[in-house]
């Protein structure tokens, strides 16, 4: 789907842009996501990276990252309010997964399945068509 949306970090330090199409959206339940958001669960927006507009007046941070699974991931975050603002995945070079709680219209967020369900904690209810175990087969 074809969309547009703004975001920004809590502190307005690093803003976003994007014009293009809308991914899916998802959420994560892994333990990765889970300490690196502080929340029950990550929900990620894929858009293409050539279609996103960064702008920064704060450092954005980078923390390289193997995931459990193996995955070398990179999260990008505010260097001034801590916010995760996206993240990147190296073998995934065209991608970008930004974080659903900064966009500033919510509508655009639509998650379609949720990864990671064995790792889900007890307390975190999501209703969505399809959840995997681990990763959404390709």
């Amino acid at each position: 789907m074809s969309g547009h949306f703004e975001a920004s970090c809590l502190c307005g330090g690093i803003t976003l842009s994007y014009s293009g199409i809308v991914g899916p959206a998802n959420y994560c339940h892994c333990e990765d996501c889970r300490r690196a958001n502080g929340s029950a669960f990550n929900i990620g927006v894929r858009v293409d990276l050539k279609d996103l507009q960064i702008e920064a007046t704060t450092e954005i941070r980078r923390y390289k990252y193997i995931g459990g699974n193996g995955r070398e991931i990179i999260r990008c975050f505010c260097g001034a309010c801590g916010s995760p603002v996206f993240t990147l995945h190296p073998a995934k070079p065209e991608f970008a997964w930004v974080k659903a709680g900064i966009i500033n219209q919510p509508e655009v967020v639509k998650p379609t399945h949720e990864n990671w369900i064995k790792d889900k904690v007890k307390w975190a209810v999501i209703a969505v068509p399809e959840s995997y175990d681990e990763n959404k087969p390709v």
